[in-house]
């Protein structure tokens, strides 16, 4: 899950992280009437789950009432990267002496966290990595020794944080780590962390990226899920409690488990194809939960072919050989489909599934010739000519 940056400060300033106040904005009028209670100047900041707010626009700041005004009534239902603004986050301006970039997230081939610091705040980390690799400091925490005192001030030194402020900065993220592992986050990025010409450290923007199946453990985080931005089929899906990313191809795509699902949309590219989506309907693929995946490809008006992908491991071939033959019943769908089933039982499943082939429905023995055939009539139904 996704939080707005406003979100985000408010996760921050549950764990005590210094973060500037601020008010969130519907309206040009609810803009003014936070900035009044705040007092200019201000910021007048998009809220949008993507970044590079600042070069589309979305960031302004505002000197007086009138540019509050003025800036809240440019930026709302500004287009950003896909994403329209329908909400502000109205926050006081920061006296901004050093900008420095913070972060931590998960490395899954190490097995830890990983922390990643930079002096050179301010602009896109991947402009910095390329320019200077040196100039961001990473260091690896193992989950059950956690990011210690002295590690961490060591960290910093590595990032070349000025000592002045070393040690403030060292406890900030000390801080920091705590709340991303105790939120359940995938990520958490602050850039810029800044330093005031005071000496204060404050956490001037988040990103935060929460995990979804850490839910059960946060109540309140059903705040954040009625705040995620899906397009139609994202949202058709979700309601169906189905994991689907869209995308702009026109095969359809349902496998089961993640790491299936993503191995078929590279395949469907190796092929000459483009995916129009990742759905994983997980370890089960009986007919209630394969005919809502068949619904929602179909409802997609770009999809030409629908390629389902499925290895049986303790769902049994057989299993879901019916479940497709009861949910083709189910929907009309309007798309061939190419059928590619193996694991356990998968002779027995495709022996089930014999009698049902014959026009839009097909199969083939394995992932790549499944692949093919989908690219092939999806070219075919589009007018095109596949490679």
């Amino acid at each position: 899950m996704d939080l707005f940056e406003h979100q985000g400060k408010e996760l921050f300033a549950r764990y005590g992280l210094p973060v500037p106040t601020g008010e969130v904005a519907y309206s040009p009028d609810d803009a003014v009437a936070a900035a009044q209670r705040l007092g200019v100047p201000v910021v007048v900041k998009a809220q949008v789950h993507t970044g590079g707010r600042g070069k589309a626009g979305g960031v302004k700041l505002a000197a007086d009432l009138d540019a509050v005004r003025s800036h809240a009534a440019g930026i709302l239902g500004l287009d950003i990267s896909g994403h329209i603004v329908r909400r502000l986050w109205i926050e006081q301006a920061s006296d901004i002496a050093e900008e420095y970039y913070a972060s931590f997230t998960l490395d899954r081939s190490a097995r830890k966290h990983l922390g990643m610091l930079s002096a050179e705040g301010g602009v896109d980390i991947e402009t910095v990595a390329a320019r200077d690799p040196d100039a961001i400091a990473r260091i690896h925490i193992d989950p059950v020794d956690g990011l210690t005192q002295p590690a961490c001030r060591q960290w910093v030194q590595a990032a070349r944080i000025p000592g002045a402020v070393a040690d403030v900065v060292a406890d900030v993220l000390v801080t920091l780590y705590g709340a991303y592992v105790d939120a359940d986050a995938d990520l958490v990025e602050v850039n810029p962390l800044i330093v005031t010409s005071g000496g204060d450290v404050v956490l001037l923007d988040s990103k935060v990226t929460l995990d979804a199946n850490s839910t059960f453990r946060h109540d309140d985080y059903a705040q954040y899920e009625a705040t995620q931005t899906r397009d139609e089929r994202e949202q058709a899906a979700h309601s169906k409690r189905l994991q689907y990313v869209g995308l702009d191809g026109s095969v359809g795509v349902i496998a089961n488990g993640a790491g299936l699902a993503m191995s078929t949309v590279d395949v469907v590219n190796q092929v000459g194809g483009s995916p129009a989506n990742f759905l994983d309907i997980g370890g089960g693929a009986n007919a209630e939960v394969m005919a809502g995946a068949l619904e929602v490809i179909n409802n997609d008006p770009a999809v030409r072919a629908i390629l389902i992908n499925i290895f049986g491991g303790i769902t049994r071939g057989e299993e879901i050989a019916a479940g497709i033959i009861e949910a083709t019943r189910r929907v009309d769908i309007d798309s061939p489909i190419v059928i590619r089933l193996d694991g356990t039982n998968a002779a027995e499943g495709r022996e089930l599934l014999e009698p049902h082939l014959g026009g839009a429905l097909m199969m083939e023995p394995t992932m790549l010739d499944a692949a093919r055939r989908a690219v092939e009539l999806a070219g075919a139904a589009g007018g095109q000519v596949q490679p």
